[in-house]
C-alpha cells in the first residue's frame, strides 16, 4: 500500500471517530427533548427542534458512511456519481470551512477564549460545544486527506493529467455567476453596507465567515475559467479540479443550507431570529450561489484532462 493511501485510510477512519461525538450528542438532544430531560434550543418549539436535529442526525450518518466508503473496498463498488455527489457536498460543508475554523480559533485565543469573546450560552455546555467543533474540524480534515486518496485510486488520470492544450471553449455562465456572488460577499466582508438591513448586528465572526465564502466562490470561479480557457497548460489539472470542486461545493452546500433559513425568516417573521442582511438580497444571492455551484459541477464533470497516449479517462459512473 502506497504512503498516500495509508494516510488517506487513516484519515477516513479518523473522520468517522471525529464525527461520532456529534452524532451521539444530536441523538441525545432529540431523545432528551422528547422525554423532557433536555432543554429545547432557544427560538424553537419541540417539533421544530426535533425536526432540525433529526435532519442533522441524518447528515452526520451520511458523513460517517461517506468516510467509510472512501477507505473500505466496498466504496469502490458504489456508483461513482453517488460517491462524488456526497463527497462534493460534504467537502463543500466541512473542508471549505477549515480556514474559518483556524482563524476564528486564533481570534478566540487573542480575545481570551470563546466564553469571553462570544458570551456564555446556558443552553449549550462548554464541553458539548467543544466536542461539536472537534467533530466538524476532524471530519473536514479527514475528508481533505481521505477524499484525494480515494479519487486517486478510482480516477488516477485526474492526478497525472494537465490542462489540455487546444481551442479554448466558452467560459461557463456558472463561473460568471459565482464571481458576481463572490464579489458581493467580499464587499460585505470588508464592511460594505449596501444590501445590509441591520449593520449593527454584524460581528467579526460574521465578517470572517462571509469572507471565507467569498474567497471560495472566487477561487472556484477562477479555476473553472482556466479549465474552460485551457490555459496555462503547465498548471496541474488536479489543482484546478480541487479548487473548482471545493468552490462549487461550498457555494451549493452552504447556500443550500442558508436559503431555506432566509426564506423562513422572510415569510414567518420570527421575533427571536433576525439576519443582518436584507432578506430579499440574501435570498437572491443564495439562490444564485446554489445554481452556480451546480453549473460549475457540470462543467467539471464535462471537462476532459489531457492524458498520456493510449489511455482514456474513466467515466464517472464506474
Amino acid at each position: 500500500m502506497e504512503r498516500w493511501d495509508r494516510v488517506g485510510r487513516c484519515a477516513g477512519y479518523g473522520a468517522v471517530l471525529a464525527l461520532s461525538p456529534y452524532l451521539l450528542i444530536k441523538v441525545l438532544w432529540v431523545v432528551g427533548s422528547l422525554l423532557g430531560l433536555a432543554p429545547i434550543g432557544e427560538g424553537f418549539n419541540l417539533a421544530g427542534w426535533v425536526v432540525l436535529n433529526t435532519v442533522t442526525i441524518g447528515m452526520a450518518g451520511i458523513g460517517i458512511a461517506l468516510a467509510l466508503a472512501l477507505v473500505r473496498p466496498w466504496g469502490m463498488r458504489i456508483p461513482g456519481w453517488l460517491v462524488a455527489f456526497c463527497a462534493w457536498t460534504g467537502a463543500g460543508f466541512l473542508v471549505s470551512i477549515l480556514p474559518y475554523a483556524v482563524l476564528s480559533t486564533v481570534l478566540d485565543a487573542m480575545r481570551g477564549g470563546m466564553a469571553d469573546s462570544r458570551g456564555e450560552d446556558s443552553a449549550l455546555p462548554g464541553w458539548e460545544g467543544a466536542l461539536i467543533q472537534f467533530s466538524f474540524i476532524g471530519m473536514g480534515l479527514g475528508l481533505a486527506l481521505a477524499l484525494p486518496a480515494y479519487l486517486r485510486r478510482r480516477w488516477p488520470e485526474a492526478f497525472t493529467a494537465r490542462v489540455k492544450d487546444g481551442t479554448p471553449t466558452a467560459v461557463p455562465w456558472a463561473a460568471a455567476v459565482a464571481a458576481v456572488v463572490g464579489l458581493a460577499w467580499l464587499y460585505w466582508a470588508v464592511g460594505g453596507t449596501l444590501g445590509v438591513a441591520r449593520p449593527a448586528e454584524r460581528d467579526t465572526y460574521g465578517y470572517l465567515l462571509t469572507g471565507v465564502g467569498a474567497l471560495w466562490a472566487l477561487a472556484g470561479s477562477a479555476a473553472i475559467w482556466m479549465l474552460a480557457r485551457q490555459r496555462p497548460a503547465r498548471v496541474p489539472y488536479h489543482l484546478l479540479l480541487a479548487l473548482g470542486w471545493l468552490g462549487s461545493g461550498s457555494l451549493f452546500a452552504w447556500s443550500g443550507w442558508k436559503l431555506p433559513l432566509t426564506l423562513f425568516v422572510a415569510l414567518a417573521h420570527p421575533t427571536d431570529v433576525t439576519l443582518p442582511e436584507n432578506l430579499a438580497v440574501a435570498a437572491v444571492l443564495h439562490l444564485a450561489a446554489v445554481v452556480a455551484g451546480v453549473g460549475m459541477l457540470r462543467s467539471l464533470v464535462g471537462s476532459r484532462p489531457r492524458t498520456p497516449a493510449g489511455t482514456s479517462p474513466a467515466p464517472l459512473h464506474t
